[in-house]
């Protein structure tokens, strides 16, 4: 019987330069050191007054977008310091890398041809996208490379990209609105009527939205590459390129509309922005709406192998049941338990998509170590999460059907005994936590053991029949027909 490699008892010890803290040291360096230079950049572009002004109007679509992403990622959320890394990408490393690039391009199309109105025309339709784009897809590339545990499918690609956009956008607001104050207080405008609050409508009212829109089919490019097989490098590499292109192409277009006449801008607005916005919403919703199903259809397994409760997979496959568990836990057992349940549905779904993954053939070497990892970070949390998760089951389930002449409630057969329970505990069972009336405590016990008061989790589900933790056939399959004990 094949066992799980043992631990090396004396690792070798990386390099310096592949620590952690190095790593992020660097990293953070680098990232305040970008800051400071667009920091300086943008001032000396708007003015201080400006710059203030810009700031302040600037900031007030973030917390709306931000708070979008992190709702659409909150099925399987990642690990807030990736959000913090790509929004500080966006806003300091692509804005300076952008600002430097234009200008550089713009001077040298207009010293050139002779044509400065021509060469900004041409940079804003052309060298502005390419550019742009590529400087925030180089976050999506970083995430996905370096982050690989936490971007699994088209969700987390949606919200890398759309987090690292809005940092950009960001930064790019303050340009833009910090000139068109400095505008007005040349001309003497003011109100309605002046360029600070056209610029404002336009770009914070009208388009918040813009530039999340465009580097999100880059985001979605990698997210259809991470759910591709390690077989099809191919299509791994060109699908994240696809996205990018079009990301410039849309891009492109967004820019350019203000040449197509004088309602060209409303025109690409509301034929191609609106509709766009709205079709890639329905898809990040539907795929949201589709890690719920996956939870409910693979923990199912789990429950069998006796590591989840048969409440645990139509709790955790319910965004309503998975809040109302948290603030019954935190009515009832302070914040601290709270965060655990929250931890835990973040675990479980891992745990789901982590197992449809090897269904699929796609799960990598570190499979079964990754699956244990994630049921042992459940077990840890089971005496806090699981009553919270009973009382959303028991809430959010739907009230039980008359039962049949002759038939259990649901129509399960009176004398039917579901696996791994004993006879007379589970009669009247209803799914999901809720018990018919009268029906004794449901209490889980061993199924080779009907009288066992104690209960004893299977191992790793198809941990022993695993010859390899990449062999789709081994794991984690055949089923979990016979849970074993501890031990020998």
């Amino acid at each position: 019987m094949a066992t799980c490699p043992p631990y090396p008892t004396n690792p070798p010890r990386p390099h310096w330069w592949q620590r952690a803290w190095v790593r992020y040291g660097a990293l953070t360096t680098l990232l305040a050191i970008s800051g400071l230079v667009i920091l300086a950049l943008v001032r000396e572009q708007t003015g201080t007054q400006g710059f203030l002004v810009g700031l302040g109007l600037a900031v007030l679509p973030v917390p709306l977008l931000l708070a979008a992403f992190r709702w659409l990622d909150r099925v399987d959320p990642g690990p807030w310091r990736n959000l913090l890394f790509c929004f500080a990408w966006g806003a300091c490393a692509a804005a300076l890398i952008t600002i430097i690039a234009n200008s550089f391009a713009t001077r040298w199309i207009a010293t050139a041809t002779a044509d400065p109105a021509g060469a900004d025309t041409l940079g804003a339709t052309v060298i502005a996208p390419v550019v742009e784009e590529s400087a925030k897809a180089a976050a999506v590339l970083l995430v996905f490379l370096f982050r690989r545990r936490d971007f699994t499918g088209i969700v987390d690609g949606v919200v890398v990209a759309g987090v690292t956009a809005t940092g950009f956008a960001f930064t790019e607001n303050i340009l833009y609105l910090g000139n068109a104050f400095g505008t007005d207080q040349l001309t003497g405008d003011s109100g309605f009527a002046s360029v600070t609050a056209a610029t404002f409508f336009v770009r914070v009212v009208m388009s918040p939205f813009a530039h999340p829109l465009f580097t999100v089919l880059t985001g979605i490019g990698f997210g259809i590459a991470a759910l591709s097989t390690g077989r099809h490098h191919l299509r791994r590499a060109l699908l994240p390129l696809a996205g990018l292109l079009l990301a410039m192409g849309m891009h492109a277009l967004w820019n350019g509309s203000a040449a197509f006449g004088e309602y060209g801008f409303l025109a690409v607005y509301g034929a191609f922005m609106v509709p766009c916005f709205g079709l890639l919403t329905w898809l990040a919703i539907w795929t949201r709406q589709r890690e719920l199903r996956t939870v409910r259809d693979e923990l199912p397994a789990y429950v069998t192998a006796g590591w989840l409760t048969p409440a645990e997979p139509y709790a955790l496959g319910s965004m309503h049941a998975r809040s109302l568990a948290r603030r019954h836990a935190r009515r009832h057992a302070g914040k601290d338990a709270a965060r655990a349940v929250a931890r835990y549905e973040s675990y479980a779904t891992s745990l789901a998509l982590l197992r449809q993954r090897g269904r699929k053939g796609r799960a990598g070497a570190d499979f079964v170590l990754r699956e244990r990892e994630l049921l042992d970070a459940l077990w840890q949390r089971r005496e806090v999460a699981r009553p919270a998760l009973d009382h959303a089951a028991r809430a959010t389930a739907p009230p039980p059907v008359a039962a049949w002449p002759g038939h259990g409630v649901y129509g399960v057969h009176a004398g039917y005994v579901p696996y791994g329970y004993a006879s007379g505990v589970h009669a009247g069972y209803v799914p999901y936590g809720r018990p018919a009336p009268g029906a004794p405590a449901f209490t889980p016990v061993r199924a080779h053991h009907p009288g066992s008061p104690a209960f004893t989790p299977a191992p790793y589900p198809g941990l022993a029949q695993a010859q390899h933790p990449a062999d789709r056939s081994a794991y984690p399959y055949p089923p979990y027909a016979r849970p074993r004990p501890y031990g020998p």
